[in-house]
């Protein structure tokens, strides 16, 4: 029950939904405020113990336009118990029988939501993804090449098209065994092929040290008070000619800035959290290290306490 201004009886009182009838009643006077309202609910509910086959839906999903039938293809179900429907059995096995253009399509766009979910990424990097991998597949010409190599490298790209970039190693976790190797030459192909497509090079986005530095941050449970401290030394660091990584500086500004703080990490659990090797995170923090005045904000620490930090 919920509460409504009623018309008779001049004041706020307590409202009943008539599901039946799509009535909204008052409690009170018995006055339909509002008639045949459209539920907009679930019309059912769904149980941990109940079989995957009898799913409720009754409508498809959105229309893809990078499927040649927008993705509104009409799916035979398999009949209910051992003996089903003679003619509904017969009907799905021509279905599977015959040729879908755009059957290798669904499966790569579903491998590819797959890996996009799991690394908690927006729909338009998934779409973007997708549209990638449909402009690749249509030029015909990644036959025999890694598959699951390329779905990783189109869903790199399409990240750091769209400003959220992910690194390679984040990527391979989730693209089913191909290696660091594989998806580096998948990306250079794609963005070759792209290029040959438009006559143009491929944009790939500019990739910053602080692009990646909440996520690291959040990965190692640290403070607000220190990822504050921790971006404005990433934004400050791109003043300087460091010739590292972006991943490597944002790895060497966590393990400085956890320094100065009472919430030391150590070197081990950075290298974990953000995939730079430690030797990589001490040679990056040697070539910070000249510079850390500059680049440490004063509200965080003072001039004492860099001069206490470890020299590289």
């Amino acid at each position: 029950m919920s509460d409504a201004f009623c018309s008779d009886c001049k004041r706020h009182t307590e409202v009943v939904f008539d599901h039946s009838a799509g009535d909204t009643v008052c409690s009170e006077c018995g006055l339909v405020l509002e008639s045949h309202s459209i539920d907009e609910t679930s019309e059912w509910r769904t149980f941990a113990n109940e079989s995957g086959d009898n799913d409720p839906v009754r409508v498809g999903g959105p229309t893809n336009p990078l499927l040649a039938d927008g993705g509104l293809t009409t799916v035979i179900s398999k009949p209910n118990g051992a003996s089903g429907d003679f003619l509904s059995s017969s009907l799905g096995r021509w279905q599977n029988r015959g040729s879908n253009p755009d059957r290798g399509l669904i499966v790569a766009f579903k491998t590819i939501a797959t890996m996009a979910d799991r690394l908690g990424l927006v729909a338009t990097i998934k779409d973007r993804a997708n549209e990638i991998y449909k402009r690749v597949e249509d030029q015909k010409s990644s036959r025999g090449r890694n598959q699951d190599a390329l779905l990783a490298a189109c869903l790199y790209i399409a990240c750091r098209q769209e400003d959220k970039p992910r690194t390679v190693k984040e990527i391979c976790s989730l693209a089913n065994g191909a290696s660091k190797k594989e998806i580096g030459r998948a990306k250079e192909y794609i963005v070759k092929q792209l290029g040959l497509e438009t006559g143009q090079s491929v944009e790939m986005g500019t990739i910053h040290a602080g692009d990646f530095m909440r996520r690291f941050c959040s990965n190692l449970g640290m403070t607000n008070q220190t990822v504050k401290a921790a971006q404005e030394s990433v934004q400050k660091s791109e003043e300087f000619d460091i010739r590292r990584s972006p991943i490597s500086i944002a790895a060497a500004v966590i393990y400085i800035i956890t320094q100065l703080s009472d919430e030391k990490k150590l070197l081990r659990d950075i290298s974990v959290a953000t995939g730079v090797a430690e030797g990589t995170i001490r040679n990056s923090y040697k070539d910070l290290y000249p510079h850390l005045p500059k680049i440490i904000p004063s509200w965080y620490a003072k001039e004492e306490d860099l001069k206490n930090l470890q020299s590289p």
